[in-house]
């Protein structure tokens, strides 16, 4: 069954910049889905959009099969937000943020209290949910976070950047605390993300979006596969000389890429390529100065299809600026 189905969705602002170009995909229940792309990509947008935060400028979408445009409040009831930036009150406890958002749901206090206390121990809160959050940790802010964005019981529930500026020890136990919520609940979940280890340890399918297009759809497993073999790069000690078309010749080889110097290659075996590559480029009178083999890894398959890695330098300075400020408070 498929809970969020996404037709032809486009957002432009102020006329000309498009955030989100004409994507259309769906979403089955239970599994996680993941958007994995770099900043500025259209991924926070996109969640924005099916929250009905932000209107679509073309197309619309279904979820649990209410129109985000002509629906907005029975898609609102039936989904939990868990933003890239931090939103609970500094000043208040963890307890209180979260009873606040319960009755801005409308959930009656003898349900909400019991409830929170439950959500507490799923995110190992509940020694300290009678604290000040200022006095929170980064990752116990996450965790709180996530505790928020289950308080009225959803269906779906929507991940923005879950663990960014988190510590490698912290997020992993954020994305044990996201596989805990999916198979206690039977919640599907919708994540972004730009971790490439993130998505693919969590999410059963993977769009690949960038400049605001999805550009693939598939499981990890199937979207690594895709390459079709193994990754060869090597430099050689003369930028100037163009070897594409010579070690394209040797047997394996299905692809080769040049920039300047280096060179990446597809390959249906790295081990037996190898030797024949260096062995060819020794007798053309040049040297191997560097050279690395890899299985096809995500940041690979995002090569393949984009053309680039995934990368940072394109984001805006609103992107930027509240990522730094995500950062900042979850390194606190």
């Amino acid at each position: 069954m498929d809970i969020i189905r996404v037709r032809n969705l486009s957002k432009v602002y102020n006329g000309k910049v498009k955030a989100v170009n004409k994507i259309s995909f769906y979403v089955e229940e239970g599994e996680i889905f993941g958007f994995l792309g770099p900043n500025g990509a259209g991924k926070t947008t996109t969640i924005k959009m099916l929250t009905t935060l932000v209107e679509p400028t073309t197309g619309d979408a279904e979820v649990f099969g209410h129109s985000i445009i002509k629906e907005q409040n029975k898609v609102r009831a039936s989904v939990g937000v868990v933003p890239q930036e931090f939103t609970a009150d500094e000043d208040l406890t963890g307890f209180d943020n979260a009873l606040m958002m319960a009755d801005l749901y409308g959930i009656p206090r003898k349900i909400s209290k019991q409830r929170i206390v439950e959500l507490m121990k799923l995110v190992d809160l509940e020694a300290a949910m009678k604290r000040k959050v200022g006095t929170y940790s980064g990752g116990m802010r996450r965790r709180l976070e996530l505790a928020i964005g289950l308080v009225n019981h959803p269906r779906v529930l929507f991940l923005d950047e879950p663990t960014l500026g988190l510590d490698v020890q912290t997020r992993t136990a954020v994305w044990n605390y996201i596989k805990k919520m999916k198979n206690d609940y039977n919640m599907t979940i919708f994540m972004t993300t730009h971790y490439l280890e993130e998505a693919d340890s969590l999410c059963d399918r993977i769009a690949i979006i960038d400049h605001g297009k999805i550009i693939k759809i598939d499981s990890p497993d199937k979207l690594k596969a895709s390459i079709g073999g193994d990754i060869i790069k090597l430099a050689v000690n003369d930028e100037r000389a163009d070897l594409k078309s010579t070690l394209k010749k040797v047997a394996g080889v299905k692809t080769v890429k040049r920039n300047g110097g280096e060179y990446r290659l597809k390959v249906k075996s790295a081990e037996t390529a190898a030797p024949k590559l260096i062995e060819l480029i020794d007798s053309k009178g040049y040297k191997v100065t560097k050279l690395s083999m890899t299985r096809p890894t995500l940041d690979e398959v995002y090569l393949e299809y984009t053309g680039r890695s995934l990368r940072e330098e394109d984001s805006s300075s609103s992107d930027l600026m509240a990522q730094r400020r995500t950062m900042r408070i979850s390194r606190s």
